[in-house]
């Protein structure tokens, strides 16, 4: 009987023919031996094809399919109809399929309504602690499986930087959760925060770490500077060798490791060569993984199944903080100018608050203006 493999290459894969074309021959050749599937995004679709839901499947019937949301803003924090719905939706997805995990984002994303956009930080506070905690029981409630959270690329601040690796680790405290380590992330925060991976990494809970992504991102230019590049995880190239070099020093830090998956978006993915390329990716953190599974084989793999768990009550919020997000949503989206948006800040509640706006550093600020006004709707 062949062995199992004790971590999994895994691709992320959904409905989108750029995709699927240079995941097809790895597929085809019994390569991709785990799948991750954003399954919001499909929830609205009116179709889905036969063929697709025939490949997640045949996935989820070796218990190799796990699911990676995207849109539910864990951390907004008023309670919304459309987040109601998604959980209806996910507990309907979970019947059909036999997923190994769920995992979402953390952060909440910018608009009027917190379900557009890419994810953004939140301040470290205990009503941003337990509006998480909250809406993970919710999540663990509808799939029943274990549940995980991703560690977030983008930061305000150093001292940020710093706290998110215990933060995370208390959010998935309730429902022994786990870590997604998504390692171009923390490429991004090595360079933008110029804080070393050996002082990083000390500060994640890597015993919490059940899956972690590599991709590929871009650089954006500041108009600070010349010389200030912020490394912004986009998804849409391909994977850096410093994050391959991260995967390989972080593998052996992870005794609960199942799953290593290469994420790249379909609009990264319109070239044959860059398709070629992509496949090449998956050959290398293929190899690593490989030549690294073998100092884990003899580790029991963590469940991350809660005891038990009491969901009682109405959803947690605060009025406050959400007024806050609301008004950071607006300057984000509006400002024409990176002064005007420190300006509008230090006008707002946000001053003198737990978000500590005051030692924000001025390129994230400028980044989070470009993220917030390339998403708006």
């Amino acid at each position: 009987m062949e062995k199992q493999p004790t971590i999994l290459s895994s691709i992320a894969c959904n409905l989108d023919a750029n995709i699927l074309s240079a995941a097809f021959p790895l597929l085809e050749e019994g390569k991709v031996e785990a799948l991750e599937w954003s399954f919001d995004t499909l929830y609205w679709a009116e179709q889905v094809p036969d063929w697709f839901t025939e490949l997640l499947s045949a996935y989820s019937e070796q218990k190799r399919l796990i699911g990676h949301g995207v849109f539910f803003s864990l951390l907004s924090s008023r309670w919304t109809k459309e987040q109601q719905q998604w959980l209806q939706k996910l507990q309907q997805l979970s019947l059909e399929f036999n997923f190994d995990h769920i995992t979402e984002h953390f952060g909440f994303f910018t608009g009027q309504n917190f379900h557009y956009g890419a994810p953004l930080p939140i301040p470290y506070t205990d009503i941003t602690l337990r509006i998480g905690q909250d809406r993970l029981k919710r999540i663990y409630e509808a799939c029943q499986c274990p549940v995980g959270l991703e560690n977030l690329a983008f930061a305000y601040s150093l001292d940020e930087v710093k706290q998110h690796g215990e933060f995370l680790e208390k959010l998935i405290e309730p429902v022994n959760g786990f870590v997604i380590l998504d390692l171009h992330n923390l490429y991004c925060q090595l360079h933008n925060f110029s804080v070393s991976y050996d002082e990083l990494i000390a500060l994640y809970p890597m015993d919490r770490v059940r899956e972690i992504h590599i991709s590929g991102g871009s650089w954006e230019d500041s108009a600070l500077g010349p010389d200030q590049k912020v490394r912004r995880d986009t998804h849409d190239d391909s994977v850096p060798k410093e994050v391959f070099q991260l995967l390989e020093r972080t593998i052996c830090r992870c005794p609960n490791l199942k799953y290593v998956v290469l994420e790249q978006l379909g609009n990264g993915l319109k070239t044959e060569s860059s398709r070629t390329l992509f496949r090449h990716d998956f050959l290398e953190m293929e190899r690593i993984v490989k030549l690294n599974a073998s100092s884990l084989s003899t580790r029991p793999n963590e469940l991350f199944l809660p005891p038990q768990l009491l969901l009682t009550g109405p959803a947690v919020e605060d009025e406050p903080l959400y007024e806050q997000q609301l008004q950071l949503s607006q300057i984000l989206e509006t400002a024409p100018s990176l002064e005007r948006a420190r300006q509008l800040l230090a006008a707002s509640s946000l001053a003198q608050s737990d978000w500590k706006i005051e030692s924000w550093e001025p390129y994230m600020l400028e980044t989070a203006i470009h993220i917030a006004q390339k998403w708006k709707k």
